[in-house]
């Protein structure tokens, strides 16, 4: 039985249990898939990541409880923390080898920014089986054939007001869906729905931001946005789109560290 170190991070946050928690593991070699996905599925997180070294970086992977996924934004955040935080890097800069290309996480000051693909997405005729399916009348509304869905409602209160039902948002197909609206307080708003994917309500999305940056650069006509992920736990994320590149700049906090038995 051998014993490996295991992390969980809040990311998205500078208080802990706010913000989205990633599972984190730092290998010194590949793992076998399966056994990544069974520990995904013990830990229960919206994501849990591996990362191990390779000659020009790093290769990173993500899994929910039930699959991998080819993007993921709070647990690179949070794995970028853990080996800073951990000493397993000394760079100011990570470049990480993934299912999305390479990525890279830069610290600035206290917060960490990535380098992300921006995802564009378009009009669809989709938008009237989000009507019939949700019971929501859309101010705007594209999907991605990288599998996001955005929902633009009125505003605010009727993101917050919002009642999902899994089953009925699994009938807009294997999507990431992301309701959103523009507010006072920040550039936009938004809550992110995953059922096909094991995530009934994930607290803060990094990747769902690379297309809500193309979103509202469209509505808003700007490229830098404050947001903020009004879930339950909530999260604030700065973003910035630049041409096919989106940044986003948040804060991670430890509040697990332990030990594996394998």
């Amino acid at each position: 039985m051998s014993k490996k170190n295991i992390y969980q991070v809040d990311a998205f946050t500078d208080v802990a249990f706010k913000g989205n928690p990633a599972g984190v593991m730092v290998l010194e070699a590949p793992m076998e898939e399966q056994l990544m996905q069974k520990i995904a599925n013990e830990m229960n997180l919206a994501e849990t990541a591996f990362v191990y070294p390779l000659k020009d970086g790093y290769n990173l992977r993500w899994f929910t409880p039930e699959k991998e996924v080819k993007l993921c934004g709070h647990a690179t955040l949070a794995t970028a923390h853990i080996m800073w935080q951990e000493g397993v890097v000394q760079s100011d800069k990570i470049n990480f080898h993934t299912l999305s290309g390479v990525l890279s996480a830069k610290r600035e000051g206290d917060c960490i920014q990535l380098d992300f693909p921006a995802i564009r997405g378009k009009d669809t005729n989709s938008k009237e089986l989000v009507k019939i399916q949700l019971g929501v009348e859309p101010v705007g509304f594209e999907e991605s054939d990288k599998g996001y869905m955005v929902i633009e409602l009125k505003d605010r209160v009727e993101v917050n007001s919002f009642l999902p039902d899994s089953e009925k948002l699994l009938k807009l197909g294997e999507f990431v869906i992301i309701i959103t609206a523009k507010d006072k307080e920040y550039d936009f708003v938004s809550r992110v729905f995953g059922p096909a994917f094991g995530i009934d309500e994930d607290p803060v999305t990094g990747s769902a931001h690379c297309m809500l940056a193309t979103y509202w650069n469209k509505v808003l006509g700007k490229n830098s946005f404050q947001a903020y992920q009004a879930s339950k736990r909530g999260g604030e994320i700065k973003v910035l789109l630049d041409n096919d590149r989106v940044y986003l700049t948040g804060k991670a906090v430890t509040v697990i560290k332990g030990e594996i038995l394998l």
